[in-house]
């Protein structure tokens, strides 16, 4: 069963993404397609990119970036859950991505984004950009929540029907696309390696 990542974007004290990522965690779970994990920023603790080879290397210099190369290394697909800060991702989910590269090739990855009357699609729409540029494959299925905070009781997440069957449609196109990058990442593993040119930092 392949692997899914439930990434919580945002390390902010107070953060709505928690809980809309453990509502996403329980939705992938019911589907049944993946084997689940959440994957807490927060928890993570990654400071400000601190790497002095560059991403591309694979030469670590932190146990932080190692044990974080191996988090995303193990996994097959993603779930980015993000609010929108000033029409943008959070720092902390953009200095995670920015910390690899090889790990996260050939990837799938949906978003579950999150806010006011845009629903945080002004976070994706960038988080897009930047994750193919590591040729991840972001889906167009996604969930998008708007006006947040009606939806939040009691510290919980409580979705609406069509947020539920989207989830499903969202997870559904992922798993779909999981399988065959599997396939294309043991292949790109396989194939002779080309010599790389020098890397400025």
């Amino acid at each position: 069963m392949p692997k899914l990542h439930v990434v919580v974007g945002s390390t902010r004290p107070g953060r709505l993404a928690l809980p809309i990522a453990q509502w996403a965690a329980k939705a992938a779970e019911q589907h049944g397609g993946f084997d689940v994990e959440l994957v807490d920023l927060a928890e993570i603790g990654l400071p400000l990119l601190d790497e002095p080879a560059h991403p591309r290397t694979g030469k670590y210099a932190h146990e932080h970036t190692r044990v974080w190369s191996a988090t995303v290394d193990e996994a097959d697909a993603f779930v980015f859950v993000t609010p929108e800060y000033n029409y943008g991702p959070p720092a902390a989910l953009l200095n995670a991505i920015s910390y690899l590269h090889q790990e996260w090739l050939y990837k799938p990855a949906a978003f579950v984004s999150y806010g006011g009357v845009a629903a945080g699609l002004r976070s994706v729409q960038v988080l897009k950009q930047i994750v193919t540029t590591l040729k991840v494959m972001p889906i167009p299925e996604a969930v998008a929540i708007p006006f947040v905070f009606q939806l939040i009781k009691e510290g919980r997440f409580v979705p609406t029907p069509p947020l539920e069957a989207a989830a499903t449609d969202m997870l559904d196109e992922l798993l779909r696309w999981t399988e065959p990058l599997q396939i294309l990442r043991k292949s790109a593993a396989e194939a002779p390696s080309k010599a790389v040119p020098p890397i400025a930092p």
